[in-house]
């Protein structure tokens, strides 16, 4: 066959193909994602054997395809220019779009249940797609409900064998994940911090993620943060989204709240005749965000601190614990997990962190709080996955 070309022919078919680039993989990615969450519930609810009349099906595959056109261009809007209209559009429809696919995946097996059973024709398909659209709508209504009230506290007592006779009964409480961002939630806001006030704290630690956008966008949601009381100390340590939205600002800001913002340092509360080492590390994606001096560093942070002191570190991300392993510590406290906020990401969270929420233990000395989180982001749903006000009471191995 290559007899037949030309010399130039010849040659270009000898070059090797190019590689599609990042960009184009990406795309890929993207538009295959977008098909499927789209395209499993409106096989589900509209095509798949239910046999419709024809304006249903017109009008049910319409909103579809323009639901799924518009989805990318409203999130690109939203998060990518800060537009809050287009954020909390997108961010409903993520939240609605994956309840839909992930029951329609359900509805699907359950459909081949009903035709081993005997039922058959259009009537298995809509029994599936009524029982789809009704637990949607119910799991929609009480996970937004979830999501927007002000989050119940969840009480746990560690034992920290270290720690002194007269810290025994220290209480810390944990927030985390607020996640200020397009939906206005100053009055939320307040309400935790009154909860926060009501528990009489020796520490309040937020271990980062405040807000989906700069200081001066989110500051009166972020304003009742500096209301809240602590008896020894209110510190904080940057989270993810933090790099995302103007990390230096956020940490100037929380320390013009009277907040210490643990910037890979530490500080020393003291009880009584004993202390406890309260430290805190940037989040592990800070070093990539370009943002000047801002990475994570334990050996920083724990610079001058007395090795026979327990100590407590805020780091954002479970994955962080290793870094605690290493060096010695008592208790990480981190949230970042939302406790997976909408069933069933719970099991694509845990491919990424060690733990999903709650107490764990990582080697003799080092255990770990994992918060759910106390607000939310994007989808303003929070199914089996409630949030939380963590207070933390620390004890003595006695």
């Amino acid at each position: 066959m290559l007899a037949d070309m030309s010399v130039d022919e010849a040659e270009v078919a000898a070059q090797p193909r190019r590689r599609r680039g990042p960009g184009g993989r990406f795309l890929g990615i993207l538009v295959a994602v977008i098909v499927l969450l789209f395209g499993v519930p409106w096989a589900t609810l509209v095509w798949s054997g239910n046999a419709w009349p024809a304006p249903v099906f017109v009008a049910g595959t319409v909103l579809f395809v323009l639901a799924a056109a518009a989805f990318p261009v409203l999130m690109f809007r939203g998060h990518g220019r800060h537009d809050d209209v287009s954020a909390r559009i997108a961010d409903t429809t993520l939240g609605v779009v994956w309840v839909l696919f992930t029951w329609s995946v359900l509805g699907q097996l359950a459909g081949l249940v009903l035709l081993a059973a005997g039922v058959d024709g259009p009537a298995r398909s809509r029994i599936v797609a009524a029982a789809v659209l009704v637990i949607s709508v119910v799991l929609l209504i009480w996970g937004y409900t979830e999501a927007m009230r002000v989050s119940r506290v969840r009480r746990v007592d560690v034992v920290i064998p270290r720690l002194g006779a007269a810290l025994d009964g220290l209480k810390v409480v944990l927030i985390t994940d607020t996640h200020y961002g397009p939906i206005d939630r100053a009055r939320w806001s307040q309400g935790v911090t009154e909860v926060i006030n009501s528990l009489d704290a020796d520490i309040v630690a937020h271990t980062g993620d405040i807000a989906d956008g700069e200081v001066h966008q989110r500051r009166a949601m972020a304003a009742p943060l500096g209301d809240i009381r602590a008896k020894l100390a209110r510190v904080y340590v940057t989270g993810n989204h933090e790099y995302m939205s103007g990390a230096q600002g956020w940490v100037e800001h929380m320390s013009s709240l009277g907040w210490d913002a643990l910037h890979n340092r530490h500080l020393v509360v003291t009880r009584g005749d004993d202390s406890l080492v309260v430290a805190g590390v940037d989040d592990r994606t800070a070093a990539g965000s370009g943002v000047p001096g801002h990475h994570m560093d334990h050996e920083a942070a724990l610079a001058g601190a007395d090795p026979a002191l327990p100590v407590l570190l805020l780091a954002h991300q479970p994955q962080q614990v290793t870094g605690a392993v290493a060096h010695g510590i008592d208790l990480q406290l981190s949230g970042h997990t939302h406790g997976g906020q909408m069933w069933p990401f719970h099991y694509l969270v845990r491919t990424d962190q060690p733990v999903l929420q709650g107490l764990s233990r990582h080697s003799e000395r080092t255990q770990m709080y994992t918060s759910r989180g106390t607000g939310f982001w994007g989808p303003p749903f929070r199914i089996f996955a409630p949030s939380e006000i963590t207070l933390l009471t620390l004890r003595t191995a006695a």
